[in-house]
């Protein structure tokens, strides 16, 4: 979705969307929170949407961007979300487990607990970069919290998002699941519905725009965005596996994917040796690109050419730009999409790849001699998705660890922070708000609904009405003595022990 995708002012493009919104929220109400037999159903044939139509949706991805390599379509679009959703289907009975409190209670008649009920109707809006998995992972949290789902698809991808709406009538009814195409217009009216939950991937500043069309509703949203993630190479670390697989995991998707590494610091004297191993290994990934079904192009004009345009900028203002190219193949190449794997060495802060998300196959590499210099850096820019280390844990990584802030920390790996299907996923600050993934996402679509019922002969919370009794302002005196006083005994134990 582009920035200028959240518009105001569209009379009469939401008034399908609002009816299929309208018609999934009677359908809820009437029916109340289903069963998990009913939840487990309804994931199983959104699985099953998936997995049964995968050629064609695989055929519909790679027509979208031009050139996209089936197997990596396959591995990170598809299979890539089979184990957070088989996760997520085990243990949804036991997070649905209503919690009783205050147990000792019951026996003089007072009942306490939390029940965790679905909100309603969540409406999600799916990115262009894998516009299949970014939908059905949280439209799979959003039925295990027992909700009713409406997707918004990318028009970036348009073939991909007309496929998936015409399948999901083949596996669902209405009133479960509705698919949504369409460009900007219906794009700013989907997020101006009153959903009770709004989830969106894309960027920081689209999510800015979804998070604000959400709130003339006060419709909560979880925002899952991007950002400038940094790699730290430890002087510890083995230098050419770490600039392998640094190389590699940058072109995953040619880079156009939330978690890829963006900008790398290795120690002073190992730079050279870091550029010359990844140099080495991009070499070995792409003999050819022109003609290389394996080599992602960038999936629009709009993306190619702004990548581009990072790169000019760079090297105009004086940075060192070492394209990888194949020899005899002249890059970037506007008709297929396909731009050079490239290494800038130089940047500074005049330069535009300083501040913005590449979001293509470029990475940054930058000398460092002081660790803290490091993490003072990263600590002044806005908070990343991921924050990368590749080296030994040992106390220069805890170090890097306690004192960064990012929604997640992989060490010696590409987004081995999403590897535990139980671990929440999501960023903080500028790269998100809220997580999902096993039972984050549960949660996230979840209302933990407090019930409490009294059989007492008398109430407990009814004393706070006028008039005020001798009593209760005596309990009131003697239980503010009694608060003071242990306040007052942990300061001064924290004051001895501090000295």
């Amino acid at each position: 979705m582009s920035e200028s995708t959240i518009q105001a002012g569209l009379p009469g493009v939401d008034d399908a969307m609002r009816r299929t919104l309208e018609r999934q929220r009677r359908a809820f109400i009437a029916d109340g929170p289903p069963s998990v037999a009913v939840r487990r159903e309804r994931i199983d044939r959104l699985v099953a949407l998936v997995l049964e139509n995968s050629d064609a949706l695989v055929d519909a991805v790679a027509a979208d961007y031009g050139t996209r390599p089936r197997d990596a379509v396959l591995f990170t679009e598809i299979l890539g979300m089979m184990s957070v959703i088989e996760h997520t289907r085990t243990h949804m009975p036991q997070w649905m487990r209503t919690t009783k409190l205050m147990r000792a209670a019951r026996l003089f008649g007072l009942r306490a607990e939390v029940q965790p009920s679905p909100l309603g109707v969540v409406g999600i809006i799916g990115p262009w970069n894998f516009p299949i998995n970014l939908v059905v992972l949280p439209a799979a949290a959003a039925f295990a919290a027992g909700n009713r789902v409406m997707i918004k698809m990318s028009e970036i991808t348009p073939r991909t998002a007309e496929l998936m709406k015409s399948l999901a009538h083949n596996y669902f009814d209405v009133t479960e699941l509705d698919v949504v195409t369409g460009g900007p217009d219906v794009a700013a009216a989907f997020a101006s519905l009153p959903f009770d939950h709004l989830f969106f991937t894309g960027s920081p500043s689209v999510g800015a725009r979804v998070q604000r069309a959400a709130a003339e509703n006060l419709v909560p949203v979880t925002l899952e965005l991007g950002g400038k993630n940094p790699v730290v190479v430890s002087p510890r670390a083995d230098l050419g596996r770490a600039a392998e697989r640094i190389a590699r995991s940058r072109m995953i998707n040619g880079g156009q994917v939330c978690v890829c590494p963006d900008y790398v610091f290795v120690p002073e004297d190992g730079v050279e040796a870091f550029v010359a191993a990844a140099k080495d290994t991009l070499r070995q990934m792409f003999p050819t690109i022109l003609n290389n079904g394996d080599y992602c192009s960038s999936v629009n004009e709009a993306n190619y050419d702004r990548v581009v345009a990072l790169i000019d900028d760079a090297r105009a203002k004086g940075a060192t730009v070492e394209p990888v190219a194949p020899p005899g193949e002249l890059l970037p190449n506007r008709p297929a999409r396909k731009i050079a794997p490239t290494i800038v060495r130089g940047v500074d802060e005049r330069m535009t790849i300083a501040a913005e998300e590449v979001f293509g196959p470029v990475l940054d590499v930058r000398g460092y001699r002081d660790l803290d210099a490091v993490i003072d850096y990263i600590n002044e820019r806005p908070s990343p998705l991921v924050a990368y280390w590749y080296g030994p844990d040992d106390a220069d990584f805890r170090r890097f660890v306690r004192h960064t802030r990012s929604g997640g920390v992989a060490r010696n790996d590409f987004a081995a922070q999403m590897i535990p299907s139980a671990a929440p996923f999501g960023g903080v600050g500028r790269s998100g708000m809220g997580a999902y993934h096993g039972k984050a996402g549960f949660d996230a679509f979840s209302h933990y609904r407090t019930v409490v019922g009294t059989d007492l002969p008398f109430t407990i919370t009814g004393r706070a009405a006028p008039p005020f009794s001798a009593s209760l302002r005596a309990g009131t005196a003697l239980g503010l003595r009694m608060a003071r006083r242990r306040t007052q005994r942990r300061l001064r134990h924290r004051s001895r022990s501090a000295g």
